[in-house]
Formats: structure tokens, C-alpha cells, sequence
């Protein structure tokens, strides 16, 4: 039995395939729902940079609000627009931490991001 053939992708297709994901998340306790989306390969790098401090060879873990971090790149409108800028991750971080939570993992999710992948940054 003959195999299909499969297609071979070009660089056009590749870079024109949408391949962010969204999804939509009830939040009872903000009364309505959210979208949180995906991280782009260039957005997820900076943030876990934003994660990392060095101190010539020590590596310092900066977790000071990074789900509020997270949450502030990946909660979104409808066109797909932040809705939280950067000067507004204090505030976020200041919501209530198990609805921040909650988010912060569908967020993970969305994004690739498990715990394990958080631990292997760590490590390098």
C-alpha cells in the first residue's frame, strides 16, 4: 500500500498559518469571561528572560509577580489586542491570587509552558 504524499511546507506557509491559540475562560469571580491567548516564540523567550537574573555565573530566579507577568501578555480582546500593558502588572498581581492562578496555567497551557519546561530554565 503506497503511503500519501505528504506536503512539504514552504517558508510562506509556515510564517501565514495561524497557529495562536485562544480560548475563553469564565471568571465568576471578575463577573464574565476573559480571553487568554498563546505566547509567540519572540514573546515567551522574552518573558522567561524577564525571569532570569544573572549574577556573573549565578543565576538568580525572578519570580515577582511573573503570573501576573504571564497573564498581563496573554489576556486579550476579541481582535487579539492586550489588555493589560506592562505598567499595569502591579496592579493585576494585586487581584486575587487563586483566580490569578487559574489563568496563569491556562496561560502555561496555551503556551507550551509546563512546569517541567519552567524547571529545565532553571537549570540552564
Amino acid at each position: 500500500m503506497a503511503e500519501e504524499a505528504k506536503k512539504i511546507l514552504s517558508a510562506r506557509d509556515i510564517l501565514s498559518a495561524s497557529d495562536q491559540k485562544r480560548e475563553l475562560v469564565e471568571v465568576e469571580e471578575w463577573g464574565g469571561c476573559v480571553y487568554v491567548s498563546s505566547l509567540s516564540a519572540a514573546t515567551r523567550d522574552t518573558y522567561e528572560g524577564s525571569l532570569v537574573r544573572m549574577h556573573g555565573r549565578e543565576v538568580e530566579m525572578v519570580t515577582n509577580n511573573a503570573r501576573a507577568k504571564l497573564l498581563a501578555l496573554t489576556l486579550v480582546d476579541e481582535a487579539g489586542n492586550r489588555l493589560f500593558t506592562d505598567t499595569q502588572i502591579e496592579q493585576l498581581g494585586g487581584k486575587n491570587g487563586e483566580v490569578v492562578d487559574r489563568l496563569y496555567k491556562t496561560a502555561q497551557r496555551l503556551s507550551g509552558m509546563t512546569p517541567e519546561s519552567v524547571k529545565t530554565l532553571a537549570k540552564n
